[in-house]
């Protein structure tokens, strides 16, 4: 749909009204720590670049656009209880109402649905999940401010990126280690609950010029969590783990409060920084417990603070750096870095610093394919046994087989045994002989050895 100049001046007089209305948020950044060192001289007159702005939110193939790929993420029902089944019913008219809210600026956002998980080292994580609108409309703000803040982030910044992982994360500290004999390991507790709202505003309008933008990033920072009681929680802090928008301002954040303070003050000194978790690469112990006074101190400044049991300084120990530490590996990004008894290029075993999978990504894995009981599925054929196991296996495997792959056959080997046992309970020849159980699947691994992922390890 292309908007006309009519139709944008008929929106103008809507928009000026409310922009005067939120002026006293404007007034309430004014005034905002200067820790993060923006300056407010690059923010031009919202006038000048509202009308652009206008035609690309009319535009409803924007939202279109979001809602698909919204709904390519498989988000979940918010506090309305309508999932995309309901949503697509009516879709036309739904899209069209959003439309027309958010090009009269009339949009609000409706409380985020907090739901808790458990965290894997125990207790649990609030996760804040936004109505479908809301997510379409985080989406759609999301697709044009990308564009405009991906190329200011630092290269040592790898979470939530387009072409960026975290295997390029973990493949860049791997090298890194063989270079450093000292690392940070950081851990900044609450990234996502504690990012304060006035300075997280004062770098988003540094880049983001269009008033209306910043209005609904506004918005969506106070939106209060609304609990499965009903209990509303007001938010003074943070932007909710679970929105399409809240990874990038939280990449923002980040940049100024870390990553750029990096650059400007230890720009000799390379870091990877996934989200929350980073390893900062030191060449002695004295350089290590320096930066790490000034990291603590600077991310204070910034209203956050590091883990104090999940940070660290750790020693890259190995053939060559024998020295004994107190702390020799540390975990990031579901991978272990520590010293490894392998194979050199010329076959010789040898004592290296490398990644291989945790022992809570392998107790993750067991538990998974634990709590499906195949063992009871005596009535399912062993190709629907591998239908319900090769997605789970796959995921895991294509992610912890980058880096010592044959770190994997321990864990791997755990659910070989879970499929002797569903052999043995199936099947009454087998049931108290776990040998015949073997020798089975061993001559159907021989005839078909691609059915389980597993199998072409």
């Amino acid at each position: 749909m292309n908007v006309t100049d009519k139709e944008i001046k008929c929106c103008q007089p809507q928009i000026e009204g409310l922009l005067q209305r939120d002026s006293s948020e404007s007034e309430v950044y004014a005034g905002v720590h200067d820790s993060l060192r923006i300056t407010e001289n690059n923010i031009t007159n919202a006038s000048e670049s509202r009308e652009g702005l206008l035609e690309e939110i009319l535009d409803r193939n924007n939202l279109n656009n979001a809602f698909k790929k919204v709904k390519a993420n498989k988000g979940s029902a918010g506090v309305d209880g309508m999932d995309f089944e309901k949503y697509e019913e009516n879709l036309k008219d739904n899209l069209y109402k959003l439309w027309n809210r958010m090009s009269s600026g009339s949009y609000f956002p409706k409380a985020v649905k907090a739901v808790e998980i458990p965290k894997k080292n125990g207790g649990t994580r609030r996760l804040g999940i936004p109505t479908i609108d809301d997510t379409i409309a985080q989406m759609t703000a999301k697709l044009l401010v990308e564009p405009i803040l991906e190329p200011l982030f630092h290269e040592g910044s790898y979470g939530y990126r387009p072409n960026k992982s975290a295997i390029d994360a973990i493949g860049m500290a791997r090298q890194r280690c063989w270079k450093y004999d000292y690392v940070i390991d950081l851990d900044i507790k609450g990234l996502f609950d504690n990012i304060d709202h006035q300075l997280l505003m004062k770098a988003v309008r540094k880049h983001v010029k269009e008033q209306w933008i910043l209005l609904y990033i506004g918005r969506w920072l106070k939106a209060p969590f609304q609990t499965e009681k009903g209990e509303i929680i007001l938010r003074t802090a943070g932007t909710p783990q679970g929105g399409v928008i809240s990874p990038i301002l939280a990449n923002l954040f980040m940049h100024y409060a870390f990553d750029l303070w990096m650059a400007r003050n230890y720009s000799h000194i390379p870091f990877e920084r996934y989200a929350d978790d980073a390893v900062v690469h030191c060449r002695t112990e004295q350089e290590a417990k320096q930066l790490f006074a000034d990291i603590d101190s600077r991310l204070k400044d910034c209203k956050l603070e590091l883990h104090p049991m999940k940070t660290k300084i750790v020693y890259c120990q190995d053939k060559d750096r024998q020295k004994e530490y107190p702390n020799t590996e540390f975990d990031f990004l579901g991978y272990t870095f520590r010293k490894v008894l392998i194979k050199d290029r010329l076959g010789r075993l040898q004592m290296n610093f490398i990644a291989s999978v945790s022992k809570k990504a392998e107790q993750t894995l067991k538990d998974k394919v634990k709590t499906l009981e195949i063992h009871k599925r005596t009535g399912s054929k062993i190709d629907m046994i591998a239908e319900v196991l090769n997605p789970i296996l796959r995921g895991w495997m294509n992610y912890f087989g980058k880096f010592n792959r044959s770190a994997m056959k321990r864990t791997l080997d755990c659910v070989q045994r879970r499929l002797i046992k569903w052999a043995m309970c199936k099947y009454k020849n087998f049931r108290g002989h776990r040998r015949r159980a073997e020798e089975w699947l061993c001559q159907v691994r021989k005839r078909e050895p691609n059915m389980f992922a597993h199998w072409a390890l």
